[in-house]
């Protein structure tokens, strides 16, 4: 997957609802392999149920979800995660969103750059390859409406 890309779940909807945020990964995800998380899509989903969504907006997103390659669970994912983690935990990082460490063990275990514009929740992460936009805000975005 020398050519792949992991999508934080951010970029995902930026790219799904159109948002000009998009436009400012467009030249790192141009040519690249789209991959999300197996956690993005669980986190997508939840987004769509606790908001209501109706059916044709469940219908788009699930559409939009068929067009990445989705990164499953594994065991040398859940390996990665641990010691994430574990770093983590020894750094004092350990409140964060532990999605994120999910989505940060699918890059490492394959070994290809994570895109995201919350550059915070994955600062301080030794082995991975964090692209972000220079003006990201050190905060997490909300999600999809």
């Amino acid at each position: 997957m020398s050519d792949g890309i992991v999508l934080d779940t951010n970029i995902v909807s930026y790219i799904v609802k159109a948002n000009p945020l998009a436009d400012r990964y467009a030249d790192e995800l141009r040519g690249r392999r789209l991959c999300i998380s197996f956690i993005t899509v669980g986190e997508l989903r939840f987004w769509a149920r606790s908001r209501h969504w109706g059916a044709q907006k469940v219908q788009r997103m699930e559409q939009s979800i068929r067009g990445f390659v989705v990164i499953p669970f594994d065991d040398p994912v859940a390996t990665v995660w641990a010691e994430i983690a574990t770093e983590a935990k020894a750094a004092g990082r350990d409140r964060v969103d532990r999605s994120d460490w999910w989505i940060t063990a699918c890059a490492i275990r394959h070994d290809i750059p994570l895109v995201t514009h919350n550059r915070r929740d994955f600062d301080g992460i030794s082995r991975l390859t964090l692209i972000t936009h220079p003006d990201a805000p050190p905060t997490t975005d909300r999600p999809p409406s």
